[in-house]
C-alpha cells in the first residue's frame, strides 16, 4: 500500500520522459533476474500509454514519451546465452525487439522499440566502423563525425544510463554516450522495482543537460 502511495506521488512529479533509455547490465545480473528485462520494457510501455491519455498537445506527447530503450548484458558463455535468450525474445510479445548477439540480429514484435546487445562492446563497435570506413575507399579528408556515426551499429544517444548495483560501466556505446547523463543506483538488478525506476526518472529530469558546453 505505501509503495503504491509513493509510485502515483513520484509519477505525479515525472513531466519530462527521457527519449532513449540504455541499462547495462552483467550476466550475473541477468542470471539473477532474467525476467526483468521484460518488466522495464513494461513499465515504459506503461509510461507511454499515461502520457498519451493526458490532454497534452500533439507535439509535446512525442516529445514526452520513451521512445528507445537499450539493454547492454556483457558476453554470455555459449551455455548462458541458450538459458536466456528464450526470457530475453519475451520483450517482442509487449515491444519491437531488436535483438543482436555475435554477428546475429533479430527483430520481432511491435511497439515500443527496444534494442537488447549481448557481448558487443563500444570498442568493438567503433573498430568495425572504422574498418567499413577503409573497405568503402572512404579517404581521411573525407571523414566527419556524421560519417562515422552512419557506420555505427547503434544509432542513436541514449539521454540517460542506467547502472544498478553500484557497478561500474561497460564501454558500450562509447561514442553515442558521450553526452548523456549517467545514474548509478545502489539497488541490485534482481531487486530493482518500479518505484526505484519512477525515481530515476525523476532525477533526470532534475538534471541541466549542457551537451559538453
Amino acid at each position: 500500500m505505501f509503495y503504491w502511495i509513493y509510485e502515483r506521488m513520484l509519477l505525479s512529479q515525472i513531466q519530462v520522459l527521457p527519449r532513449h533509455i540504455c541499462f547495462m547490465i552483467s550476466g550475473a545480473d541477468l542470471a539473477a533476474a532474467p525476467e526483468k528485462c521484460v518488466q522495464v520494457t513494461g513499465w515504459c510501455s506503461e509510461l507511454n500509454t499515461l502520457i498519451a491519455r493526458q490532454d497534452l498537445p500533439a507535439d509535446a506527447k512525442n516529445q514526452s514519451a520513451i521512445q528507445g530503450l537499450t539493454f547492454h548484458i556483457n558476453q554470455l558463455s555459449p551455455e548462458e546465452l541458450a538459458r536466456f535468450l528464450p526470457e530475453i525474445k519475451k520483450i517482442s510479445s509487449i515491444a519491437r525487439l531488436v535483438l543482436h548477439y555475435g554477428t546475429t540480429e533479430e527483430v520481432s514484435g511491435t511497439g515500443l522499440e527496444v534494442v537488447v546487445a549481448i557481448g558487443k562492446s563500444g570498442r568493438e563497435e567503433i573498430t568495425e566502423c572504422i574498418r567499413r570506413l577503409a573497405e568503402n575507399g572512404i579517404q581521411p579528408s573525407e571523414i566527419d563525425e556524421k560519417t562515422l556515426e552512419s557506420c555505427l551499429t547503434f544509432r542513436y544517444d541514449p539521454d540517460i544510463v542506467v547502472k544498478t548495483g553500484g557497478d561500474h560501466l561497460t564501454d558500450f556505446l562509447i561514442w553515442q554516450s558521450v553526452y548523456s547523463e549517467l545514474f548509478f543506483s545502489d539497488v541490485n538488478w534482481k531487486y530493482f522495482r518500479r518505484v526505484d525506476f519512477l525515481r530515476v526518472l525523476r532525477d533526470y529530469q532534475s538534471r541541466i543537460r549542457r551537451f559538453g558546453k
